[in-house]
């Protein structure tokens, strides 16, 4: 039975909505696509629920519109900007001398409980990266080993439980619900890296209108994650500023005449901010100075980023630039000069049934990457938002569509015990139920004491 997925990207300037059918075998097939404008959003974060909920909504209804499905939940993507991370681990004895899924739940919840995470910050992943049997390090999948001990180092990305609400609250005031929340450098990720970047080591770099993010993948899981409050608009507020021109103007020139390769003299006649009716001459070697010192200072503080995380020589396939900023002419000459000649490769999302020609371009890689997310898990092992232990050999738990006869035909029986294991993991949820338990178990033994 084929599922229906919708996804949403919140991104700084835009919001895309993505339709996709995805079959038993996990094949893709995009069926409807929406983009809007963003409106209450700053540098990828909600800044006003109602003008953002408005904008989500638009792209959400294009999308039914062309796709023609009426899907109730989504996969939503989140900005990096409030995002913290840290790396845990975790160990535990193995009693029964061969390990588990439950075992591996079991160490991967024990890495969590030992991250000390502050009580304002919510778990976006926690996606493992070394698992050691015993002695043995870099286990890939430890299940069905034999062993005494297991221990799993993981990488922790955390977001500010307001922040997260805040995201909920909008697309929730779009009739949407929120099923899945990613972080969209990990989206984008999963949209651009091949088998082989995964394997050597990849630092993922997506670069949009107003932010910059970057995932260093390593090991099969994401190592390393930064965010960069600094985009492609920025370029058009600097010429702004530099020639005296209205931003609409600005961005015009940026379109037209933007390339970090060899500066033509040529000149241009601009409008002159204030009074649009004058217009002064401009030189396209201006124009060129003003975007070239702009990027490489971005591309100069996103190489530091690299150093930062210590694992630059763990990152074999080089940089693996996306995202609509990535589009300027020269950019990939210019990051290779400033990251210090590693490889550099300029990606699109991943090629698949039904793609629109405008979702294959870098600026709708993280789009793909939910849909792809939501297809099936990309690290064998991961703690997602909603607390659920999600691996590679699980079948999918559900359709994005609410319809019963779907959830139905469905339940295998795997997923009925992965819905037992969801609901053991919601301790609020548990803890109500035991107090009802013994609420009940009072009031009756109240009746017995008076009755006798």
């Amino acid at each position: 039975m084929s599922r229906t997925v919708l996804a949403i990207d919140i991104g700084s300037t835009k919001i895309c909505a993505v339709i996709a059918e995805i079959a038993n075998d996990n094949t893709i097939s995009i069926t409807g696509a929406g983009t809007t404008k963003a409106q209450g959003l700053k540098k990828g974060s909600i800044t006003n629920i109602e003008l953002a909920s408005r904008s989500i909504k638009t792209a959400v209804e294009d999308a039914k519109r062309v796709s023609g499905a009426n899907v109730t939940s989504a996969i939503v993507s989140i900005s990096g900007a409030y995002t913290k991370s840290l790396n845990s681990n975790g160990i535990v004895n193995i009693q029964s001398k061969e390990i588990s899924f439950e075992e591996i739940k079991r160490v991967m919840h024990t890495s969590l409980y030992n991250a000390n995470i502050p009580n304002e910050y919510e778990v976006l992943h926690a996606l493992p990266f070394n698992f050691k049997v015993d002695d043995q390090d870099y286990i890939e999948d430890p299940l069905g080993m034999n062993a005494s001990r297991l221990e799993v180092e993981t990488h922790i990305i955390t977001t500010q439980k307001s922040n997260l609400n805040n995201l909920k609250k909008a697309v929730k005031g779009a009739g949407v619900e929120v099923e899945n929340i990613v972080l969209n450098s990990y989206a984008s990720a999963i949209a651009t890296l091949n088998e082989d970047e995964r394997e050597l080591g990849a630092a993922v770099i997506d670069m949009g209108g107003n932010t910059s993010n970057i995932a260093i993948y390593s090991g099969n899981s994401i190592r390393y994650n930064e965010y960069l409050g600094v985009g492609s608009n920025h370029v058009t507020s600097d010429l702004s500023m530099a020639l005296h021109t209205p931003l609409n103007v600005a961005d015009k020139v940026k379109l037209t005449y933007g390339s970090l390769l060899t500066p033509s003299n040529d000149l241009i006649e601009l409008p002159v901010i204030g009074d649009e009716e004058t217009t002064h001459e401009v030189s396209l070697e201006v124009v060129h100075n003003v975007i070239f010192a702009r990027v490489e200072e971005t591309l100069m503080i996103l190489a530091q980023f690299i150093e930062k995380s210590g694992l630059k020589d763990q990152i074999g396939a080089g940089v693996v630039l996306t995202g609509g900023f990535s589009k300027m002419e020269g950019i990939r000459d210019l990051a290779i000069a400033t990251f210090g000649s590693m490889p550099v490769r300029l990606a699109k999302p991943r090629e698949m049934d039904g793609l629109f020609d405008t979702l294959r371009e870098p600026e709708y890689a993280s789009a793909i990457g939910l849909i792809m997310y939501a297809a099936y898990p990309y690290t064998p092992y991961e703690i997602d938002v909603n607390k659920r232990v999600r691996h590679t050999n699980e079948t999918p738990t559900q359709s994005t569509t609410v319809d019963l006869s779907d959830t139905t035909e469905n339940l295998t029986t795997p997923l009925v015990k992965e819905e037992k294991e969801a609901k053991m993991i919601n301790l609020e949820e548990a803890q109500s139920k035991k107090s009802d338990e013994a609420g009940s178990l009072s009031k009756f033994w109240n009746w017995a004491t008076q009755l006798f």
